[in-house]
């Protein structure tokens, strides 16, 4: 099967149904034994310092390691700098084809891009829709494991993340990634809940910092909300495949997102938001729309290279944690 990397979740059933293998970029980037390395040989190859990490760490990987036959940027609905990330690739002879999330958000428009995207990797729609079909089964897992995480307490925030963003490529097997979360499910059933009393939602792009979930663990807060990972898992259950990704509100505007994190927060019952702005990306704009709109304190948190949580942070996250627990001790 001809591997095809991604730079971001897009709709996986086209590739199964071409029998390609899909490969998320992204999580081979920052699972990587030294994902700065990568970083730097982004830079070295002549990328700016003044750029997110992400990007340049999905171009030091093609540069030095990963085999993939072909890669598909998403140039809209994603990264602002994809495009040229894309332009860069095609310079040093990786063979891309472009995606696009519309801007419209509207059916005819999303249906036109993502038949265009099958007929050019020889997709027929009808198993297109099959297998949307097949992976409902295996996404239901996905959905098991967050409401264990924020429902019965038995999931940590690391897990919980670590699974629901492997939806992007299900890890390049559907199959066995199922048998994967089956057998987690099946352990962690048998769990005592956990009993953190400050209970967290995690908003943005997923994190470069590596241990930021257990720093906040060891310091008796948990996330129980991970907003664009669950986006990942295709969390709400549509008629077709189309209509799945016009649900999917990580490519659309803010104020779709927004409704999806006061509903996660109602349920959920957060205390507080950690909103994770990735250094030079243009998602940094939206951190002020996230602090007028939401009705809790919100936690800004910029991150740059891959690594662990720096002083000056942990100093900042503790004192936020202080804060909300000064909160909930309120009558």
């Amino acid at each position: 099967m001809e591997k095809i990397g991604i730079t971001t979740t897009i709709p996986v059933e086209i590739l199964l149904a071409a029998e390609c293998t899909p490969v998320d970029l992204n999580n081979i980037f920052i699972g990587h034994e030294d994902a700065s390395s990568l970083v730097d040989a982004a830079e070295e190859a002549g990328l700016p310092r003044t750029l997110c990490s992400w990007v340049k760490g999905i171009f030091g990987l093609l540069k030095r390691e990963v085999c993939v036959e072909a890669v598909i940027p998403v140039v809209q609905g994603d990264c602002s700098n994809t495009f040229a990330l894309m332009e860069n690739l095609v310079h040093d002879g990786v063979k891309c084809i472009p995606f696009a999330y519309p801007h419209t958000r509207t059916r005819a428009e999303l249906m036109r891009e993502m038949k265009r995207l099958a007929s050019l990797l020889g997709a027929p729609w009808e198993k297109v829709e099959k297998t949307k079909i097949r992976l409902d089964a295996i996404r239901e897992q996905a959905r098991l494991i967050d409401e264990m995480t924020w429902k019965t307490n038995q999931v940590s925030g690391f897990e919980n993340h670590a699974f629901l963003i492997s939806c992007s490529d299900f890890r390049g097997n559907p199959d066995s990634f199922s048998n994967e979360m089956a057998s987690f499910i099946g352990e962690t059933s048998k769990r005592v809940p956990l009993s953190h009393p400050i209970r967290l939602g995690y908003v943005g792009v997923p994190p470069i910092l590596s241990d930021l979930y257990q720093f906040l663990e060891k310091r008796e807060a948990r996330v129980v909300f991970n907003e664009t990972q669950r986006q990942f898992s295709m969390p709400y259950k549509t008629a077709d495949v189309v209509e799945q990704y016009l649900a999917y509100t990580y490519p659309y505007d803010i104020f779709g997102r927004l409704e999806d994190i006061r509903s996660a927060a109602a349920e959920r019952h957060l205390d507080g938001i950690i909103h994770y702005v990735q250094s030079f990306c243009h998602h940094q704009m939206e951190d002020r729309i996230l602090r007028e709109c939401l009705p809790f304190p919100v936690f800004t948190l910029e991150g740059d290279r891959p690594g662990p949580v720096d002083a000056r942070t942990a100093l900042r996250l503790e004192s936020f944690i202080q804060l909300l627990a000064e909160r909930k001790e309120r009558p």
